[in-house]
């Protein structure tokens, strides 16, 4: 952010991330002995269509969610950037509740034990109330929480990796749409001083770790996957202690105990007559 805008590093790590997939795609293709294409194995109908859709629909959310974060990251501070960005853990049960996912009450529990830990992690001062750049991430987590829904939805139909890829071009043009609305201006110069977090948040954060998570929620329930997506930012506080030689306050260390308690407990099994009556 010291070298470009939200519209115009968005859209970089997009599509930085679409093009680190595509090797990978055409990887998976010659190890399953098939023919390199985009379409891979989901010629069918049923399996492009959900292709198109969901990588349309998680791209936009996705988009839409990047740029109000990186916005609100201007106007908040770090601490409550991270704790509204983690609403989307007690967001994905709501909004799923509406679209008539089921979630067990221990699921729920657990959401709202890793939302107070994370509040406390963050170290949260709410001096002054919400500001104007507060109400961007809360956008963000609302857009997140979608995102995280319509993965779930589509990634069970359709190949992840190249959902996953789609959804990052889709994810870039919206950037790409929104810029001329901005006053932001983009240099090849400000892309070169800023060329080392470019790639690793387009290649490690984008192409790696949202395609993890496509991958891992076509195994688990949605509200599941946020508690254990939640844990970036207890695996952030620790690599601070570890490597940036960071303190970590008793009250953070609570956060993070609770965080890691909550993915726990959303993984305990109801017993057999219970867990019938919640499916």
């Amino acid at each position: 952010m010291n070298y470009m805008g939200p519209c115009g590093f968005n859209a970089l790590r997009s599509v930085i991330g679409g093009l680190a997939l595509i090797p990978g795609i055409a990887l998976l293709d010659c190890l399953n002995k098939r023919k390199p294409s985009f379409w891979g194995d989901v010629r069918d109908k049923v399996s492009r269509r959900a292709l198109c859709l969901g990588g349309i629909l998680s791209g936009l959310t996705l988009g839409v969610a990047s740029l109000l974060q990186q916005v609100g990251l201007l106007y908040s501070t770090a601490g409550k950037a991270g704790f509204l960005t983690a609403l989307y853990i007690i967001l994905v049960p709501i909004i799923g509740a509406f679209l008539k996912h089921r979630t067990s009450p221990l699921v729920w529990f657990a959401a709202l034990v890793a939302l107070y830990g994370m509040s406390l992690l963050c170290n949260v001062s709410w001096n002054g109330g919400l500001q104007a750049g507060d109400w961007w991430l809360i956008g963000c987590a609302a857009g997140f929480a979608l995102q995280i829904l319509v993965v779930a939805k589509y990634v069970c139909l359709t190949d992840c990796v190249r959902l996953s890829c789609l959804q990052f071009f889709v994810a870039a043009l919206v950037s790409a749409i929104a810029f001329p609305f901005t006053s932001e201006t983009i240099s090849w110069s400000a892309v070169c001083q800023g060329w080392g977090p470019l790639l690793f948040c387009g290649v490690m954060s984008s192409g790696v770790a949202y395609t993890l998570q496509n991958v891992g929620e076509k195994y688990v329930h949605p509200v599941v996957a946020t508690l254990v997506m939640s844990l970036e930012s207890v695996f952030s506080a620790i690599g601070g202690w570890l490597i940036l030689h960071e303190e970590l306050s008793r009250r953070e260390v609570l956060g993070c105990a609770l965080i890691f308690a909550a993915v726990i407990l959303a993984q305990v099994p109801l017993p057999k007559k219970r867990l019938e009556k919640v499916e």
